[in-house]
């Protein structure tokens, strides 16, 4: 049976018609080309190439050998072109989703690295709350979503994409901004703006009061952070937000962001249909979200080190 390598340097020296020819063309040594040639003939026990005024041309019982080598060259040139074609995401076509804390700025700024990988993917995008997430990728509707809350069902699997904190914000002529670090304590007697507590990510902000032991209520209850940072931009109250809520450009300039004195967590996490491989998009969109979010942090602390 011949090798690739024997097929490359038949179709080599047909190309070329000199031996000379086929070792530029591979570049390898002329010797080399020769050592495979004889190689060849002695193992398919015919001749496949006569010289004719110093150039080689098939033989006519090797015609039909050569026919099916260009064929399977032809198949070998087709796998390649396929696989750059899945490098560039070529006739692709992939959903993500994402909570609306990370779809405000981290998932815009990962899908421009990601299309700088795959410039030809076509890619979905979709903001959902957390809990239609588990039907999102139950359904199929979507590969990945990027949550703030960890979803345990037997159905998906998670992996952890970043650790970061909760801050307070302030409209910029609050008293307390003149406080660099502000305790739950304070914020908890001035007019609250937040998500419903019973909201998954709700929870997630209220935990800083309830872990103080504060029983807190909003006057202002909102369906989305960026909501939220809008009406306290509004001088409407004050607020808990995660970091990434407060990411990227679209910030409010007249809201005031301040470290809390308590110790805060804020997660988030890409979560997967448990029984389907993940696709290489997948996994680079991942990397891609996990960059990003690293990068709104670091950003967001240099033009506000609180």
């Amino acid at each position: 049976m011949l090798t690739l390598r024997q097929i490359e340097v038949i179709r080599a020296i047909m190309v070329a018609g000199t031996v000379k020819g086929a070792a530029e063309l591979l570049n390898v040594s002329a010797p080399g080309i020769s050592r495979v040639m004889k190689y060849t003939e002695d193992q398919l026990g015919i001749r496949l190439f006569s010289r004719i005024h110093g150039r080689y041309s098939p033989t006519e019982e090797a015609r039909d050998i050569f026919e099916q080598v260009a064929s399977v060259f032809q198949s070998v040139e087709n796998l390649h072109q396929a696989i750059e074609g899945l490098k560039q995401g070529e006739n692709q076509r992939v959903s993500f989703g994402a909570v609306p804390s990370i779809a405000h700025h981290v998932l815009p700024s990962a899908v421009r690295a990601l299309h700088d990988q795959f410039p030809d993917l076509e890619l979905h995008l979709n903001i959902i709350k957390i809990e239609e997430a588990i039907d999102y990728l139950l359904l199929h509707k979507g590969e990945l979503v990027a949550m703030s809350y960890r979803l345990d069902h037997p159905g998906l699997a998670v992996q952890s994409l970043y650790n970061g904190q909760l801050f307070a914000i302030l409209p910029a002529d609050h008293p307390l901004v003149n406080k660099e670090h502000l305790s739950v304590h304070d914020l908890a007697r001035e007019r609250l703006v937040g998500i419903e507590p019973t909201d998954p990510y709700g929870q997630l902000l209220l935990a800083p009061f309830t872990e103080a032991g504060l029983d807190v209520s909003y006057s202002i209850v909102a369906r989305t952070g960026q909501t939220v940072s809008t009406l306290v931009a509004q001088g409407l109250g004050v607020a808990i937000m995660d970091e990434l809520s407060l990411a990227g450009p679209q910030q409010h300039p007249s809201i005031v962001v301040r470290c809390l004195a308590e110790p805060t967590n804020f997660r988030t996490y890409a979560v997967f249909g448990a029984d389907k491989p993940r696709s290489i998009f997948a996994d680079a969109m991942v990397k891609c979200l996990i960059a990003e979010m690293r990068k709104a942090a670091a950003e967001r602390r240099r033009l506000s080190p609180f």
